[in-house]
């Protein structure tokens, strides 16, 4: 097992891993912000990067892996994803197509022909855009038939050359991961001993609104960590921490002796409550991300 992380070295192991400055898809709860703190825990030796919960891919674009694995059960995510290896222009035309009727329509009308446009198809090319200018990044789908419900952001989108740029420098970042559209129970056999995986999967108290949190099962996931590690592969879990509101504190269902550290990250105050509390004091409502290290 690779030596933990003494004191002296804390400064350079911050530095180790440095994020994209800019977004490439508006995400809630994305974790690029607390990227340095977050990758500062991992092993300072791994073989390969393993996601399986994609998301907006913060923390994928920090290691930029020369060895990687992305995946998400959210089929638009991954048409994205591959689009920006394969095929980055593509991706960029994508989002021209959509942002350049901005002018002859109101930015309005032009997100919610996009969302029509998606609810009827679901697709990469018209999610990219919602992503990019829905409110706050909340991405938002109805449980009955996965309607996308999120409304306008209040913003204008970032124009095409800004979305160009953030393309050409994300594509250099997962150049050398492999995007797979699965379950992360498949993702999870995929892994080999000293492979890194690390997971930031639907939040059971905080995040049941948005996609796939409805039909995510932590039960499901902790089995897999654990079998993960009894193979010798590396597992950080980024999970609910101390989420007040008012005095109520969430209590997770972990294991005894399933992870070996255990650390909580300050993520400062929520947007998704923001959304959720339309407008309302967030005073109370301060988080605090749990990450459990298996090593």
């Amino acid at each position: 097992m690779p030596p933990l992380v003494e004191l002296h070295d804390k400064k350079n192991i911050l530095e180790r891993f440095t994020p994209p400055k800019t977004q490439l898809l508006k995400w809630v709860g994305n974790k690029q912000k607390f990227a340095p703190e977050i990758t500062s825990h991992f092993p300072l030796n791994f073989n390969n990067y393993i996601e399986p919960f994609l998301g907006s891919g913060a923390i994928l674009a920090t290691v930029t892996p020369k060895h990687g694995i992305g995946a998400d059960t959210f089929k638009p995510l991954i048409e994205i994803w591959n689009q920006l290896k394969n095929n980055p222009i593509k991706l960029i035309e994508w989002y021209a197509e959509r942002r350049n009727l901005i002018g002859k329509y109101t930015k309005e009308e032009v997100y919610e022909m996009v969302k029509a446009s998606y609810n009827l198809n679901p697709n990469g090319a018209d999610f990219l855009y919602l992503s990019r200018s829905c409110y706050g990044g909340v991405i938002r789908f109805r449980k009955l038939d996965g309607y996308m419900s999120t409304p306008c952001g209040a913003h204008m989108p970032i124009d095409i050359q800004s979305f160009s740029n953030r393309v050409k420098t994300w594509n250099r970042r997962i150049k050398g991961t492999m995007f797979f559209n699965q379950d992360h129970k498949i993702t999870f056999k995929q892994a080999k001993k000293g492979d890194l995986i690390y997971c930031d999967p639907p939040y059971a108290f905080s995040q049941a609104i948005l996609y796939g949190a409805q039909s995510f099962n932590l039960a499901e996931l902790l089995y897999e960590i654990e079998k993960a590690k009894t193979k010798g592969v590396f597992v950080a879990l980024s999970i609910d921490g101390n989420k007040k509101s008012g005095d109520f504190i969430c209590n997770l269902p972990i294991p005894e002796n399933l992870f070996e550290r255990e650390l909580f990250i300050d993520t400062g105050r929520s947007m998704l409550k923001r959304f959720q509390m339309e407008g309302r004091s967030l005073e109370t409502e301060h988080v605090s991300d749990r990450l459990l290290l298996t090593y």
